[in-house]
């Protein structure tokens, strides 16, 4: 099971009812993990970080945003944090086994979701920004909720990437994105009086002036206290000690102790096992020592490869074809990613960059798609069993048995249909990653495009067998000729491929 992290910030620190709220409608989204609910009655902000797998975060985060926008109003709201959204930011992290590709994706899906269900104007930011002026979230968010009022619709830089070209009344905004895992930490630096040394250390340790380049920091006044607050947006290149000796040496040279310091929300392990190894001078430390790692090497969550196939090759009839059929789509949309990701960033196909990265994010996005439709195609299959198990003693029973069949059998059409449709868009980015992506990895695009084929042919058994069953023949035969077009198109697409790499593997 591929999972992600999102953290969404919400403009509200100080009713807890509202905070509650938000809250709950994201923890009722299936499959949601609620890690942690950090408020700051100073900052009157909350930050949520929730675990999801990746076919629930979007649902999740959407239920969180439409709560804030009926219940938070940015025209009443004060606080020292900048802020242009009700649901001011919405990061998806890549937890392992997750791509940032597969990130991006969500961002899309989310963004397109909010501006067109809620009509919140919807910016994408870092690592899914669609120019570079938005890939810092400081830029997106300059001028604050005051300042998009007026300047979106006007402004032509300030059109959104989703939603309407104007600025909701009450929500304001939302900004959308992909990044690294990020930590919010603070220093404190004694009383209030000391907070224009804040600043100043701010201003220092943060990258836009000149300081640590993954460190975005402000100071700040938070409850009768001098703060460095900042955010650690990659400690794999700024570790969280590296930033506190800095602060501390610049506190000493204004003659000002730090007092105290803080993170907001979570932390991976490994930061705070850099930090521990560095003060204790552990110079060949490592993770092998740490008795819980160790212990987790030999727990897995989810189901792994191995536990697929052995549900499949039970004599329980599902998963069967139709999820197999998925599956192997599924491994076709990552081996396409796998070749953007051998073409992306070398000199020699600077000219198929942009294309190899849209591809690469597609093929995320199909990826889980297909991985949802494994599970799906089970799930109608039961649907169907049940529906044939129904009473069948009255004349009533029989006609509600018989609807309740036909409706479980179209279900369990549609789904493989799904599944060859995706299948086939997957094929296209196969073709792609052969003609123009790394030539080194023509193979693996021709291995990707075999499976696409296979997939979307096993896909179409599955809708035909449904049909055949299917009274109304006019849907049974919608059914079998859409399937057999996207079986027609795939065959070709995976021969075009398939001559592509013999080509190849003639030179």
């Amino acid at each position: 099971m591929k999972l992600v992290e999102c953290v969404p910030n919400f403009s509200e620190g100080r009713r807890p009812e509202v905070i509650e709220a938000i809250r709950a409608a994201i923890a009722s989204v299936e499959g949601v993990a609620l890690l942690d609910v950090s408020s700051d009655d100073s900052h009157n902000r909350s930050v949520i970080t929730f675990v999801a797998p990746l076919e629930a975060a979007v649902d999740a985060a959407f239920a969180g945003i439409r709560e804030a926008r009926d219940r938070i109003d940015l025209t009443k709201h004060t606080g020292e944090h900048p802020r242009m959204g009700a649901t001011d930011v919405v990061p998806f992290i890549p937890l392992e086994g997750t791509t940032m590709e597969d990130c991006i994706a969500l961002a899309r899906a989310l963004g397109e979701r909010v501006g067109r269900e809620l009509e919140i104007p919807v910016y994408l930011y870092e690592r899914a920004a669609t120019r570079p002026t938005r890939e810092n979230l400081a830029d997106v968010r300059h001028g604050q909720f005051e300042a998009l009022l007026t300047e979106i619709g006007t402004v032509p830089e300030r059109e959104p990437d989703f939603g309407p070209n104007r600025c909701h009344p009450t929500f304001g905004a939302v900004a959308i994105g992909a990044r690294p895992f990020l930590v919010a930490y603070n220093v404190y630096l004694g009383p209030a009086s000391n907070l224009p040394v804040a600043k100043q250390i701010a201003k220092a340790v943060r990258g836009s002036s000149g300081g640590f380049r993954f460190v975005k920091g402000l100071g700040l006044e938070v409850d009768g206290q001098a703060q460095v607050s900042m955010n650690l947006v990659d400690t794999t290149q700024t570790p969280v000690h590296r930033v506190f000796d800095f602060i501390r040496m610049e506190a000493h040279a204004h003659g000002v102790p730090v007092t105290w310091s803080e993170i907001v929300g979570l932390v991976p392990e490994r930061a705070l096992f850099e930090t521990a190894a560095h003060h204790l001078q552990l110079s060949q430390f490592t993770t092998e020592q740490v008795l819980e790692a160790r212990v987790r090497e030999h727990a897995s969550g989810g189901e792994s490869i191995s536990g697929f196939l052995g549900a499949v090759a039970s004599s329980a009839p599902a998963p069967g074809g139709g999820s197999v059929a998925a599956h192997a789509g599924a491994l076709a949309a990552a081996l396409a990613q796998m070749v953007a990701g051998l073409t992306i960033g070398k000199k020699k196909y600077a000219s198929a960059e942009a294309e190899m990265k849209e591809l690469a994010i597609r093929a995320a996005a199909l990826g889980n798609t297909l991985s949802a439709l494994v599970k799906r195609d089970a799930d109608a299959y039961t649907d169907v069993s049940t529906a044939y198990a129904l009473p069948k003693e009255s004349d009533a029973d029989q006609a509600a048995r018989e609807q309740a069949i036909q409706a479980a059998l179209t279900k369990a059409a549609d789904v493989p249909l799904e599944t060859a449709r995706a299948c086939a868009e997957v094929a296209e980015l196969a073709l792609a990653a052969a003609e123009r992506g790394n030539t080194n990895a023509v193979s693996d695009a021709g291995v990707a495009a075999l499976l696409a084929e296979a997939g979307c042919k096993a896909a179409s058994y599955n809708v035909r067998i449904n049909a055949t069953s299917i009274t109304d023949k006019a849907v049974a035969k919608r059914l079998s000729e859409q399937t057999a077009e996207i079986v027609s198109r795939v065959s070709a697409i995976a021969a075009k491929v398939a001559a592509r790499v013999e080509a190849a593997l003639k030179q």
